[in-house]
């Protein structure tokens, strides 16, 4: 199949030398429906999920298990530790991993438009095949395959499981992001690269001095966008051992007798803790969205 490479292959279909709106090939829909529906979502919304968290010692007070000072306290007590060494490790987590993601990404978004064919084939093959995997299979596979320990020189470096959930997690937003950089560079008309050609420019000094400074402004909503999707994927880290918020959380209701009463306010607390902070993230993209749009 024909791939149009930028500054490679024939002429668009377009003189105009301006930068299309942003979309990937093969995707009529909206490239960020995540973001769209989260950001359209009202402010109150967070109260609404957190409904459980405030009816469950009711109905647990019904049924004669709980009282609802009982519920508030065990959670209250607990609140503190949860957002501490639980919430802020997943973004912690989060952060890495969308770090690594992105240095490689591009690196792997740049080799797909690359003009040596085995390079942009291996690339290709790379991103579809991270990109078209379950989450939760890649982490165990990392688990799996990555050692506890490594030796260097003499000196025991260990790995541990945080760590390995962070370049699990990295490989499919790596996928993601170096489409992302493919669709941003192939959405430049390729009259552009035919103007810097005859101006003496190099592919290098083009890609890097015309295309690419176009091309950033435009890739940062949907990075964004995949970073809210990375950090609410951070709780799978917990069928890994790695001491998040949801491990602590079950942890936490050991430690309190395993109370079935407890399930819905210790996980209503988490996840609105994810929606407190990806809600703000999903409307800052749909104004950052707004704000590049270009309109032809």
């Amino acid at each position: 199949m024909a791939r149009n490479i930028p500054g490679i292959t024939g002429r668009s279909r377009t003189d105009l030398a301006v930068l299309k709106p942003f979309q990937l090939p093969g995707k009529p829909s909206h490239e960020m429906n995540m973001t769209v529906w989260l950001a359209n979502l009202p402010p109150w919304t967070g109260l609404v999920l957190m409904l459980p968290l405030l009816l469950w010692p009711f109905t647990s007070h019904a049924a004669g298990s709980f009282t609802i000072m009982t519920a508030f306290g065990i959670l209250t007590k607990w609140m503190p530790f949860l957002l501490k060494s639980g919430f802020l490790f997943n973004i912690i987590i989060s952060l890495f991993s969308m770090l690594f993601g992105t240095i490689f990404g591009i690196i792997l978004g740049l080799a797909q438009i690359s003009k040596i064919a085995p390079i942009r084939r291996l690339s290709w093959f790379i991103t579809q095949l991270f990109r078209n995997s379950p989450w939760l299979v890649i982490l165990f596979i990392v688990l799996l395959a990555l050692p506890f320990e490594i030796v260097i020189f003499g000196y025991i470096i260990y790995v541990p499981d945080w760590m390995k959930a962070v370049f699990g997690l990295s490989l499919p937003v790596m996928a993601n992001i170096s489409e992302i950089v493919r669709g941003a560079v192939q959405s430049v008309p390729t009259a552009q690269w035919e103007a810097s050609e005859s101006l003496a420019f190099s592919r290098q000094q083009t890609l890097w001095r015309i295309i690419l400074p176009q091309c950033f402004k435009r890739m940062i909503p949907p990075w964004m966008n995949w970073y809210a999707i990375l950090t609410m994927a951070t709780p799978l880290c917990s069928l890994l051992g790695v001491e998040e918020i949801i491990t602590l959380s079950r942890q936490a209701m050991e430690s309190e007798n395993n109370h079935p009463e407890l399930l819905v306010p210790f996980y209503s607390f988490a996840l609105g803790l994810f929606f407190i902070y990806c809600y703000p993230i999903a409307r800052f993209t749909m104004r950052l969205e707004r704000k590049y749009a270009v309109k032809l």
